[in-house]
């Protein structure tokens, strides 16, 4: 039988885990409200520059395209894999890396590099064969918006330089605390909406001509565009670990439980065993 002593270690072990995972899901609480509101605030932005740009599509003229909406021959794809930096998040990093390996297969090693952000993107990808341009090991609230920047102007370089012939996202879109979705999007060329699509939008008067400010119009879509998708990415994580704290918090409930009554039987059995013996030495020395 397991000790009395054993069973005090592990049920002493089990609370301060118990006490870590509510300490973990309580920061990811706090967390979340603050993304949550950078990701309420940042949709509507992305989608109002996206439908400018398509208004814009309709009246500049029918020979000028910006290198940015160019199509070409794919001939290297980059694709960028958004993962966390930290486990403890339920199924939420193996969800990424399933949709990243299905949407690989669909390619040739030599087509493809790798943009990993977060530490365990990185090491997943390490170890597989799948070559790697660039990586981002620590993210989430360390980022700044200056790294966000330079993030999003290197994956337009690479495009405009002709060093990646599309940039592809994968990361999981935030929808609610209990729901979010793995994503696989194009980033790279933008795509643009035809006439019939465009046609209910709201109308703009554009100064200076629209070829002028197309441009400048375009490198703000895509730098809220990486903005966007990091947040999205930030909050499906946290909302995950809170998710998966929550459940781990439970469970230990059920395990102190079990052992507080199996500590108790233990205790009542040794009790029981001494009261024996101390009646059986009272009646030999009778």
């Amino acid at each position: 039988m397991v000790s009395l002593r054993d069973i005090r270690k592990r049920l002493q072990s089990i609370q301060n885990i118990q006490q870590l995972t509510k300490a973990m899901e309580m920061v990811a609480a706090s967390r979340l409200h603050h993304v949550q509101m950078k990701v309420k605030q940042s949709r509507p932005y992305v989608n109002k520059i996206k439908d400018i740009l398509d208004q814009l599509s309709q009246v500049a003229s029918t020979d000028y395209c910006h290198p940015l909406l160019e199509q070409r021959e794919v001939k290297k794809v980059g694709v960028v894999v958004i993962a966390a930096d930290m486990g403890l998040s339920g199924s939420y990093n193996k969800d990424v890396f399933s949709a990243t390996n299905k949407f690989l297969k669909s390619y040739k090693q030599d087509q493809v590099e790798l943009i990993l952000v977060g530490r365990k993107a990185v090491e997943y990808y390490r170890r597989r064969s799948w070559p790697i341009r660039y990586e981002l090991e620590e993210w989430g609230e360390k980022l700044t918006q200056q790294q966000v920047m330079t993030f999003a102007n290197d994956l337009v370089s690479w495009f405009l330089l002709g060093e990646l012939d599309e940039v592809w996202f994968v990361y999981t879109h935030y929808i609610t605390m209990m729901s979010r979705k793995v994503v696989v999007e194009k980033f790279l060329n933008i795509s643009q909406s035809s006439k019939e699509e465009s046609k209910g939008a709201a109308e703009y008067l554009f100064e200076p001509a629209p070829q002028e400010i197309y441009g400048a119009i375009l490198l703000r879509y895509c730098l809220t565009k990486v903005q966007t998708t990091l947040n999205e990415a930030y909050a499906s994580e946290l909302a995950a670990r809170i998710f998966a704290m929550k459940a781990a918090t439970t469970n230990a409930d059920d395990m102190i439980e079990k052992l507080t009554l199996v500590r108790n039987k233990v205790r009542q059995a040794g009790i029981t065993k001494e009261m024996l013996e101390i009646t059986s030495g009272a009646e030999g020395l009778k």
